[in-house]
């Protein structure tokens, strides 16, 4: 294994003695941490604490300095009579306010990823791509501040953006987080032993890339867990697991949330909810030298044909895959280098001396 380039990976030493976060979690409200204020309407606005600031509606304001020092779970008057009540964001909280670059994975499916994934403390787990950091906040708190998350991104305003938001998540940089901007099939050899990471997540739109390079990174026994957004991504997918011929028989699912609405008799499903977001697909490593169990169950009429390029070439000439061919909604590069610009001021003032 060679060193990755120093230029490439952020990689952060431990800050606290404690649990990273967890005293955000829990006392009185402090200047600087976010807080999710819910009116009698049930809408609901999240805002950062700061000494002399205030919160204006058009229905009046609420001083921030009311809510400093007080209990988590509290209520508010503005300076109309509204009554807010003042509760500390939980993670799907955080992850649907927070500023965003490209999609996020919704808390729906990282809880799938965590649990699905076996994502334990102290494993040693690889992430790609990044995004805003959506899914980092969930992998990070789920192998602990001695696990080690290597996450790769190829757009260096993306990983600044999800630098920013997972260290405003756990007030304070991750030390068993790094970050490195590139291409997974390059970094991921440099950065990382062949046999040594216990889990794999790639959030992608071509996972079937990188599947030479992701077998040779998991240990025996190893998992891979891929989020895609369609049907076409995860055939390909399945079948780039089995040709690989170094994977067990992948396993596919979507999950669905339906929400419910509670007021006296009028019990009901509601009428909107959470329906497709992604496909997860998943697969365990084999040990070396051994080959998959035959397949018992007769495959359809023409399964055996396998995919055609042809048909891929006719959509895609230049062969590559983009968010738009998915269905996903192109990003704003103005939108994108303004996020990155502001964390990275962010950043900047907190390096200050006295910052």
């Amino acid at each position: 294994m060679t060193d990755a380039p120093e230029s490439s990976t952020d990689s952060v030493p431990a800050t606290t003695d404690g649990p990273l976060g967890a005293d955000l979690r829990r006392g009185p409200f402090t200047e600087g941490e976010r807080v999710q204020l819910t009116d009698p309407k049930g809408r609901m606005h999240t805002i950062t604490l700061g000494t002399g600031k205030q919160f204006h509606t058009h229905r009046g304001y609420l001083a921030h300095d009311d809510l400093i020092g007080r209990p988590d779970g509290t209520t508010i008057t503005n300076t109309a009579g509204v009554e807010y009540l003042a509760l500390r964001p939980l993670l799907p909280d955080f992850v649907l306010s927070m500023p965003r670059g490209a999609a996020v994975v919704y808390p729906k499916d990282a809880g799938q990823i965590v649990t699905m994934g076996d994502i334990f403390p102290g494993a040693t787990v690889v992430e790609a791509g990044v995004g805003s950091g959506a899914l980092s906040m969930s992998l990070l708190r789920a192998v602990g501040d001695q696990g080690r998350l290597y996450s790769f991104e190829r757009r260096d305003d993306f990983a600044q953006i999800a630098k920013g938001n997972v260290n405003s998540f756990f007030g304070a940089p991750h030390p068993g987080w790094s970050v490195t901007v590139g291409d997974l099939v390059d970094a991921l050899p440099q950065t990382v032993e062949n046999g040594t990471v216990d889990r794999v997540v790639l959030d992608m739109l071509a996972p079937w890339d990188c599947l030479g390079v992701v077998g040779d990174a998991l240990a025996p026994g190893g998992l891979l867990i891929c989020y895609v957004a369609t049907a076409t991504q995860l055939s390909r997918t399945a079948e780039a697991m089995r040709d690989h011929s170094g994977f067990t028989e992948p396993q596919a699912w979507e999950s669905l949330v339906r929400g419910w609405h509670l007021e006296g008799l009028a019990v009901r499903p509601e009428h909107r909810m959470h329906g497709h977001t992604g496909f997860l697909i998943s697969t365990r490593r084999l040990a070396p030298g051994v080959t998959p169990p035959v397949r018992k169950r007769r495959p359809s009429k023409g399964a055996a044909d396998g995919y055609d390029e042809a048909d891929v070439q006719a959509v895609m000439p230049s062969g590559e895959w983009s968010p738009e061919d998915v269905g996903e909604r192109p990003v704003s590069d103005k939108k994108v280098r303004k996020l990155a610009r502001s964390f990275s001021e962010q950043q900047s003032d907190q390096e200050r001396p006295g910052g």
